[in-house]
């Protein structure tokens, strides 16, 4: 059971939730200030012009807060998780993990929903290291974040390996306007998120700070 907290016994494939922001150091310092936890720089993603710190949420899951990194030019196309479009930090969308993406791809596709194509991706650490998986790209034309992508790490280590600082994660849903449009997708990823019903679509996590529980 991949999970931070009893509440989220059914998101058993939970990889990663992406907190995304305009400006990467804003974003670390806003998360920090809130948690009182301090993320650890997790590497760059040489040509998409971002980077990213990561927090362990327990149970084999992560938070990656991404944004641009300065130390790179500006990338010929826009960086991921519509980062350039983006005023302030959120949760933008999440992912489930698997050891066979091709598999949960093709159950996927079968299902009525497409993930599309995975493709491989990689960041190098700060001390170098070299990451590599494969992973479906977000789609955001459908659900707006809520249906999460699909990711296989393969031979590389997961992230929560090393060690990171920790806000364990007690709660994790998302809101929609319509939740019934977005199941069969979720349905079809065996992703059983919870859904209530909002007028703007957005997800919510709620981690344990150094001072209690926090909501993001």
């Amino acid at each position: 059971m991949r999970q931070g907290g009893d509440v989220l016994a059914n998101l058993d494939h939970l990889d990663h939730l992406v907190l995304a922001g305009p400006d990467l150091a804003g974003a670390v310092a806003w998360f920090a200030e809130l948690t009182g936890v301090e993320p650890a720089p997790g590497g760059r993603h040489e040509g998409l012009g971002t980077a990213n710190h990561l927090v362990d949420l327990g149970g084999g899951a992560y938070l990656e807060i991404i944004g641009p990194d300065p130390e790179q030019p500006e990338p010929d196309r826009p960086r991921p998780f519509g980062i350039d479009d983006l005023t302030a930090p959120r949760i933008v969308t999440w992912a489930i993990s698997t050891a066979d993406i091709d598999a949960l791809v093709t159950e996927a596709r079968d299902g009525g929903y497409d993930p599309g194509r995975p493709a491989a991706m990689s960041r190098r650490t700060t001390d170098g290291e070299l990451l590599e998986w494969r992973l479906t790209q977000p789609r955001f034309d459908y659900g707006d974040g809520l249906v999460p992508f699909v990711i296989d790490w393969g031979a590389t280590a997961h992230p929560t390996t090393r060690a990171l600082p920790a806000a364990p994660l007690l709660a994790f849903s998302g809101r929609h306007p319509d939740p019934a449009s977005v199941r069969p997708a979720l349905i079809a990823l065996g992703a059983d998120l919870h859904l209530d019903i909002g007028e703007l679509v957005a997800l919510t996590a709620v981690v344990q700070g150094a001072d209690g529980p926090v909501t993001l």
